[in-house]
């Protein structure tokens, strides 16, 4: 099995991006998959395309975006992408699209494929914290996570794909209000191998209850 795990770069003032720092930390192999790891620009629709092309030269089984959403506590294993964009502050070079579609003829939202509620299980089983989320927002990460959904329905349907969100680490938490969640690289990262490990091991989900009462 191949897996490709993308992190963005950093956005928004920041000196680093976590979802990046930590896919660097993770090892080349994680239970029997060949995992492929590079950084993708936070840049509407160039994001995606960075992802796109990845596909088209490595050929994955499986594909997991990752990025940080500041403000979260935990692991959020996300379940679905919208297809819409309201863009809080722009990107890194300067889009701010704000109330429109990503792909005009997609759907109006994709689900994960991954095996998402297997993947916060097995976060857990070892001790820390994850979620599985229902919202990936309406920003770049959203765009990657829909977009990429989008391609491979379209192009590679056999190709399952999915998205994690991750906290701030701890120095990027110096300067941020009283209680942020700030978490280390290595906790992220192990937090990351761990949801890719329950992606190698589990063709099919958890039938286990994940979800929220609001």
């Amino acid at each position: 099995m191949k897996i490709l795990v993308t992190g963005f770069d950093p956005f928004g003032g920041e000196k680093l991006n976590p979802a990046y720092e930590a896919v660097k930390l993770l090892p080349d192999n994680i239970a029997g998959a060949e995992i492929i790891k590079i950084e993708i620009p936070t840049v509407f629709e160039k994001g995606p395309m960075a992802v796109e092309k990845a596909i088209q030269e490595n050929n994955p089984d499986c594909v997991l975006c990752v990025g940080q959403a500041g403000g979260r506590s935990c692991i959020s294993v996300e379940k679905v992408a919208i297809n819409y964009i309201d863009a809080r502050i722009a990107d890194n070079e300067g889009n701010q699209p704000i109330d429109v579609k990503i792909k005009e003829d997609g759907d109006t939202a994709y689900f994960a494929t991954l095996p998402v509620k297997a993947m916060v299980e097995n976060v857990r089983k070892h001790g820390i914290q994850s979620h599985l989320s229902f919202s990936a927002g309406t920003y770049v990460c959203n765009d990657v996570m829909y977009s990429v959904l989008y391609y491979i329905n379209k192009n590679c349907p056999n190709v399952k794909g999915g998205f994690i969100h991750v906290p701030y680490t701890i120095s990027q938490t110096v300067d941020k209000p009283n209680g942020t969640a700030g978490w280390s690289e290595d906790c992220i990262a192990k937090g990351l191998e761990y949801a890719i490990e329950a992606i190698a091991l589990n063709k099919d989900d958890k039938n286990i209850s994940c979800g929220t009462t609001h």
